[in-house]
């Protein structure tokens, strides 16, 4: 890399997104000498709508749509994802050129006045913002009330501060990434509630063909979280979930064999599909698929069918 070339990163323009962008460019920077990044902010269409449940919007791209825009114009050269909000299906002419190690997939508890669910009375409002862990976690403790919440990490935790909600769930990663660990009072383990599809990974997305970028990026790419990720990505493709969907999934690799653990939910938490399989990592996104089918096996198909006909109703459509 020749020194002076320079490299415009596209981002979120949330604080979390922007450290995670930082962290890349930073990583870039040590790894090629004479590398000028810049950062370019996009606002994105779930950046702009902060008052609705994400399940109803109904937009799997809700927050990569319009960067990916930009890396197709050319407007950016590289853009930052928390993987867990990039869809299943990328945009032809676009790939994902690395994904970096992942953090912590976990869910955390953040709680004033309690270290764990099992602490909060009767009753008390949980804050998430996903159907998945409102799913899992009504399941595991029926007599809390989980209800979704929008807005940023810090917006978040104002809501609770507030009194609004005497309790938040939210990704350990994002935390750990703003230095807000102080907050957390409690880990909330995979047998419970299985984190997002690519929950505490970064990745980042690229035009394809770009040779240029595409050597750049390379040394940052963990084959170990990658094939996670893969296999967990084609669980999710397979099964057509998205945010809208109570679905989750975790890859593991331990030696040579990759396991990767899959649950699908009823809104209520009533009924919860869980399995997993193991194998291969080369096999990822084969064991993404038979996991699917296994569980799509045993009625997951029809678990899905009702919630999304729940959220089509509640929406006004036909």
């Amino acid at each position: 890399m020749e020194p002076g070339i320079n490299i415009i990163v596209g981002s979120r323009g949330s604080k979390l997104a922007l450290t995670q962008s930082r962290t890349v460019m930073d990583r870039l920077q040590e790894q090629v000498a004479g590398l000028e990044c810049s950062l370019k902010t996009i606002r994105t269409q779930g950046d702009k709508i902060v008052d609705v449940a994400l399940s109803k919007i109904g937009d799997k791209g809700l927050f990569v749509k319009e960067i990916e825009n930009a890396l197709l114009d050319q407007t950016i050269d590289l853009a930052v994802h928390s993987m867990k909000d990039v869809p299943t299906a990328v945009p032809e002419g676009l790939e994902l050129g690395a994904i970096l190690e992942r953090e912590d997939p976990r869910d955390a508890l953040v709680c004033l006045d309690a270290g764990s669910l099992a602490e909060l009375p009767a009753g008390s409002r949980v804050g998430t913002g996903s159907l998945r862990r409102i799913a899992q976690l009504s399941a595991a403790y029926p007599g809390l009330k989980f209800e979704p919440i929008r807005g940023n990490l810090d917006t978040r935790l104002r809501k609770m501060e507030s009194g609004e909600f005497s309790a938040l769930v939210l990704a350990y990663a994002g935390l750990k990434r703003m230095g807000w660990l102080d907050h957390v009072v409690d880990i909330i383990e995979p047998d419970v509630c299985l984190p997002a599809v690519g929950q505490g990974a970064l990745g980042v997305e690229i035009r394809s063909g770009d040779e240029r970028v595409t050597g750049l990026i390379a040394a940052l790419d963990h084959p170990a979280t990658h094939q996670c990720v893969l296999a967990e990505r084609a669980f999710l493709r397979h099964v057509e979930g998205g945010c809208q969907v109570p679905v989750g999934a975790l890859g593991t690799l331990r030696g040579k064999e990759l396991t990767l653990e899959g649950v699908i939910a009823s809104l209520d938490g009533k009924t919860l599909l869980r399995d997993l399989e193991s194998g291969s990592p080369e096999e990822a996104q084969q064991l993404g698929i038979k996991l699917a089918e296994k569980l799509l096996a045993r009625g997951a198909g029809a678990v899905l069918e009702e919630v999304r006909r729940t959220y089509e109703e509640s929406n006004g459509k036909e």
